[in-house]
């Protein structure tokens, strides 16, 4: 296990610098049967663990165990929860619990709660299974699992993707391999590590009013996750599996009553907070969607992605609206990465890969024309590199970008009002991914491909604090 965090690091440094880490499954290969050659047995990793992510782990795993029931592993599958009975008889599907909570019954079933049953042929798959001796055929290098009684371990700082303070200032979240840490917000302590299921962590955003943390990511190739945490009781509230690639770009509406996210699918998609469910679903990007936020009443969202577009939906019937940025060929020189909003007005702070930072007015206020750019309000000085990182202060006075260049990171502060460089953030080793300004403005946190969290001061870029967020503990090689 404590080599897996290693090897982790830079595989998703590759992914999230490149673009290129490819989706080798999809809904449709994964939900298909009949692909099998006559005679061969179903294959429990193959077959039914994907139905087992989709449907079931959620609510039964680690952070979130449901009826003290565990389905991210064999054993927790064969164990069974707290009836008692194991969840299956090898061999005799009528005897298995498992195969009773999944049959419906005048259209529904005990599991998966409060969802639609599975479909016939996925239930049909799991009993013949179990029919065919419900055999283990997990690869060792697939049982990793951790927790937060075993959360993981690191031969190397992990690659950080993302920072978000929490709104009364004690809180610094980081992202980490399974896990977000929390900690002061003064760099002086980890506080808790909220350990998932989720390999990459590509997102953390504080709730408005603060109580709860949402988290996108996932394991790439095979799911995407959002994880809704309370903070203060350090529990997983929700656990949302979405398509078959990781997911980004997790944002709150203003009244903390839905999330936002896009996918490596191409669609932009809410859940509703209190009952999980998606409450908007637009496709209308072209390639990967990577950040999204609300506007300032949370009637509209916006989203940006690797198709070089910043779009404009109605919250209330999912239309997408109007491409905000230019749609003239060139007017864009790559994908855009990140999107934040003054926090009192729908001016919207764009990055990606030309490394400039724009401010562009939400709604437009005449008929667009091929070559223009008319939404855009303000250009700030290009960063060198491509751009992963855009943040409005809390006052919505200054803006904050990061970028990466051939393995080098730089972080600036703009004044959002003029325009003009207020500073140069010290002290940075490495491209830079993530950036947040503390709630007074004073403090700008940093962190990218190094591992390490970099504090500075915001006015004058002076380096306050830098620590690592996690325990390193160097690999041992055996003597010879």
């Amino acid at each position: 296990m404590e080599l897996l965090a290693t090897l982790m690091r830079p595989m998703l440094a590759g992914a999230l610098l490149l673009g290129t880490f490819a989706s080798f499954a999809s809904a449709a290969d994964e939900k298909k049967n009949d692909t099998e050659k006559p005679g061969e047995k179903v294959s429990y990793f193959r077959d039914v663990v994907p139905i087992m992510r989709e449907h079931c782990q959620g609510c039964h795993q680690p952070a979130k165990r449901g009826g003290e029931l565990l389905l991210t592993t064999f054993a927790g599958l064969k164990k069974g929860g707290e009836s008692g009975a194991p969840g299956f008889v090898a061999g005799k599907p009528d005897q298995s619990l498992l195969i009773e909570q999944i049959t419906p019954e005048d259209g529904e079933a005990e599991m998966p709660k409060k969802k639609p049953p599975l479909d016939a042929d996925q239930i049909a798959l799991i009993r013949r299974w179990i029919s065919e001796g419900a055999k283990d055929d997990t690869p060792i290098n697939n049982a990793v699992a951790f927790d937060a009684d075993h959360p993981p371990k690191y031969n190397a700082a992990p690659l950080i993707t993302s920072l978000d303070y929490s709104p009364d200032g004690k809180l610094l979240a980081v992202s980490g391999y399974h896990e977000v840490l929390l900690h002061k917000a003064d760099g002086s302590g980890l506080v808790a590590r909220l350990v998932g299921l989720s390999e990459r962590i590509e997102k953390v955003a504080f709730s408005p009013d603060g109580k709860f943390l949402a988290v996108t990511g996932g394991s790439p190739a095979r799911m995407g996750e959002l994880q809704i945490w309370n903070v203060e009781k350090r529990e997983l509230m929700l656990s949302h599996t979405v398509t078959y690639d990781t997911i980004y770009g997790a944002s709150w509406a203003p009244d903390g009553s839905k999330i936002a996210f896009g996918g490596s699918d191409n669609v932009l998609r809410a859940i509703d907070v209190k009952t999980g469910k998606q409450v908007l679903r637009m496709g209308s990007h072209s390639d990967w969607v990577l950040d999204t936020v609300f506007s300032v009443k949370g009637t509209h969202l916006i989203s940006v992605g690797r198709d070089r577009s910043m779009k404009l939906t109605v919250v209330a019937t999912q239309r997408f609206e109007d491409n905000i940025t230019s749609i003239t060929p060139g007017a864009l020189k790559g994908g855009l990465a990140a999107v934040d909003r003054h926090p009192t007005k729908d001016e919207l702070l764009c990055g990606g890969a030309d490394g400039t930072p724009k401010v562009y007015r939400m709604i437009r206020k005449k008929a667009r024309k091929i070559g223009d750019d008319f939404n855009r309000i303000r250009t700030f000085e290009k960063l060198p590199g491509r751009l992963f990182t855009v943040r409005y202060s809390r006052d919505g006075n200054r803006i904050v970008a990061g970028s990466s260049s051939n393995g080098t990171g730089e972080v600036r502060v703009f004044d959002a009002n003029n325009g003009k460089r207020i500073a140069v953030m010290q002290g940075q080793a490495g491209a830079v991914y993530a950036t947040a300004f503390s709630p007074d403005g004073k403090v700008v946190a940093s962190g990218g491909f190094d591992g390490a969290v970099r504090l500075n001061d915001a006015a004058t870029g002076k380096l306050i604090k830098q620590f690592v967020p996690v325990k390193v503990e160097p690999q041992v090689t055996a003597a010879k």
